[in-house]
């Protein structure tokens, strides 16, 4: 478990990044979903170790954020710019780690690295050089090293991010499978990588915790926000383009879904049922609305 007491991070010339962040992540995948920029990053390095805070308290499962050292050994860590060694082969570089983090002996770093090569499904990739590897499979080996030393809490930051589509539902099926017995925090400004794997989400904007709650809370955040209505040629032309959050030609006009707190156009109908993205961006401009 991790515990986030408001929690802040400035930088020079007094920027925030980070403003009051109150959070609690109990065992599950928790998603963490807000625009880039809005500070993810910043909190997931923190909640790793790799950044102190300007000011709050952190807390794993009691342990405080000043002994890092008890921290780093509970966690596991893939970073949004994860890089490897283009010459050197997946397991090698998995040896490698094990070795920083302190397992000394031979035989039990080759039997745990085999044994999550098998569950990342890279074994049969493993002895080739790095540089062979597509984004998907390097992501693989990101996650295989995080999970080293069976850390009881895994923090993933934009994991998707360059995958194809078929690697994206690889990997977050995969994450799911890990959250079973782990405290899982995925970070992302994908709506779709946490719709079918998380059952708790956090969205942040701006630096700020703007939600935390349930899917289906985040998708309500659309109602009486979201409408529906046919455009023209000349009025899809001439429309807000801030409205208009999805479009599609028919043969009767640009089917448009706008976001609007009243009735952007005449003809335009409310959307009883919108979606959970629909509900992230009503969620993000309800400032806006305010």
């Amino acid at each position: 478990m991790i515990t986030i007491e408001h929690l802040s991070k400035t930088y020079r010339k007094g920027v925030w990044a980070l403003l009051d962040i109150s959070l609690q992540l109990n065992k599950g995948m928790t998603g963490l979903l807000g625009p880039n920029g809005a500070g993810k990053t910043t909190l997931m390095r923190i909640l790793a170790t790799l950044q102190e805070p300007t000011s709050g308290q952190v807390s794993v499962n009691g342990i405080p954020l000043s002994r890092s050292e008890e921290i780093r050994s509970m966690i596991g860590y893939l970073p949004q710019q994860f890089r490897i060694y283009p010459q050197v082969t997946g397991r090698d570089f998995l040896d490698y780690v094990a070795t920083m983090k302190g397992m000394k002996d031979a035989s039990r770093r080759r039997k745990e690295i085999s044994e999550l090569l098998d569950l990342v499904n890279m074994q049969d990739k493993a002895d080739k050089k790095v540089r062979t590897y597509s984004s998907g499979m390097k992501q693989r080996i990101g996650i295989a090293q995080a999970l080293l030393g069976g850390p009881e809490i895994l923090i993933v930051d934009e994991p998707t991010a360059g995958l194809d589509p078929q690697e994206r539902v690889r990997f977050r099926n995969m994450l799911t499978r890990f959250s079973i017995n782990r405290t899982v925090l995925l970070s992302t400004h994908i709506v779709a990588d946490i719709e079918s794997n998380c059952r708790r989400i956090a969205v942040m904007d701006k630096g700020r915790l703007v939600m935390t709650g349930s899917l289906e809370e985040l998708q309500q955040r659309g109602a009486g926000l979201i409408w529906e209505a046919v455009l023209d040629q000349r009025m899809f032309a001439q429309a807000d383009p801030r409205l208009i959050i999805s479009s599609k030609a028919t043969a009767e006009g640009m089917l448009c879904r706008m976001i609007a707190p009243e009735r952007p156009l005449p003809d335009a109908v409310p959307v009883h049922d919108p979606s959970l993205e629909e509900g992230y961006l009503a969620l993000l401009r309800g400032a806006a609305y305010a």
